[in-house]
């Protein structure tokens, strides 16, 4: 595992568990010498995970569409900032130059970046691993919503198992290098 893709927050939010968590990964994917792709942004967790990993000797990639960079909320200091036309592009090149995905917490944009990247292990677009890091229980009302989509036959069992869920950061980086795609049909009950 060469390159990891972090989707976090571009706020602190209300606990700094929060903040030391981005900060620890960020210091692990640089000590691991696995490049942190993520959003590119100066702001929030996105900057607390971009700042320990350069602090820490790690590369980090940022990938930003122009409207944002215009805001002048991208981050200068990194190793490389790919500067793209739309959200869309931001979050194909994310994924291309990742061999997996974690998130943080975060707000609505993280969680359709994570929900985004987990259908594609369902349909085939990609085969790689997908984690939440889950610190302060911040995804248990996610995780209990998969569990019922489960229960009511809206997502396979061995799709939901698929996604790695840990709040040690050791434990989930070393689940992620073992993992092993879950080859299921998508589909439950076709008619």
């Amino acid at each position: 595992m060469k390159s990891i893709c972090v989707y976090c927050g571009s706020s602190p939010g209300a606990r700094p568990e929060y903040a030391a968590a981005a900060v620890a990964l960020g210091e692990t994917l640089a000590r691991e010498q696995i490049t942190l792709v993520y959003g590119g942004s100066n702001v929030g967790l996105m900057r607390d995970v971009a700042d320990s990993a350069l602090e820490a000797g790690g590369r980090v990639v940022g990938v930003m569409p122009h409207v944002l960079i215009e805001k002048e909320v991208a981050h200068r200091g990194l190793t490389e900032l790919v500067e793209v036309a739309s959200m869309h592009e931001r979050k194909r090149v994310m994924a291309e130059r990742a061999d997996g995905f974690i998130a943080l917490p975060g707000g609505i944009g993280t969680l359709e970046e994570l929900a985004e990247i987990f259908v594609w292990t369902q349909i085939g677009i990609h085969q790689k691993p997908v984690a939440l890091l889950n610190t302060a229980d911040f995804y248990a009302p996610l995780l209990a919503f998969l569990d019922h989509m489960v229960a009511e036959r809206f997502l396979r069992a061995e799709q939901r198992a698929g996604l790695i869920v840990e709040s040690d950061i050791s434990s989930l980086v070393a689940r992620m290098r073992a993992y092993r795609p879950v080859k299921v049909d998508k589909w439950l009950d076709r008619r």
